[in-house]
């Protein structure tokens, strides 16, 4: 019996080894892939208020408005198109273009809130970028009231008069016998 067991341990043992080296060898594209999958599992897009999606490669940033009810792409605007005026578009001042190119055609097209997807992407950088852009363009607009109101909460708490601490009294150390 206890032959057995030992061996089912080491079966159980190697089994969990195998699995944590088939994790640490996927690439990036795999585990963004399954991160983006688990974001659409919560995030859906209505009509009455849509999806905006956000692709990042390398050279360029993507955006898309998405109604997931009718599979419909309502607006787009991308670092591709030359009406834009972006000669590179893998950094931050593209993606600002982008966000404002997509919040003009978003309230072009009558819509005027949408529910973020990142895509699998952090938020930060050039997918930050992006939506701050698109919420300073008029996408949004509660969400931008909170986030200034977030940004100058840490701001008015600086400018107010610090009230000066007492210094600590140190007690003298007994020197050991």
């Amino acid at each position: 019996m206890f032959d057995w067991f030992v061996a089912e341990n080491k079966l159980a043992i190697r089994d969990w080894q195998t699995a944590l080296s088939e994790m640490s060898n996927r690439n990036r594209a795999e585990v963004r892939s399954a991160v983006h999958s688990r974001i659409r599992r919560k995030v859906r897009g209505t009509t009455a208020r849509p999806r905006l999606a956000v692709y990042r490669s390398l050279n360029h940033i993507y955006a898309q408005i998405i109604d997931d009810e009718k599979a419909q792409t309502l607006a787009s605007a991308s670092t591709t198109e030359k009406s834009l005026g972006v000669s590179t578009g893998g950094n931050v001042e593209a993606a600002k273009r982008v966000g404002q190119a997509i919040a003009e055609r978003a309230l072009a097209a009558g819509i005027s809130s949408v529910v973020f997807d990142r895509g699998g992407y952090l938020y930060h950088g050039r997918v930050r970028a992006l939506t701050d852009a698109a919420r300073a363009a008029g996408l949004n607009k509660d969400e931008a009231v909170e986030a200034e109101a977030a940004t100058e909460e840490p701001a008015a708490a600086e400018a107010a008069p610090a009230v000066e601490a007492k210094p600590k009294k140190r007690k003298a150390k007994e020197p050991k016998e």
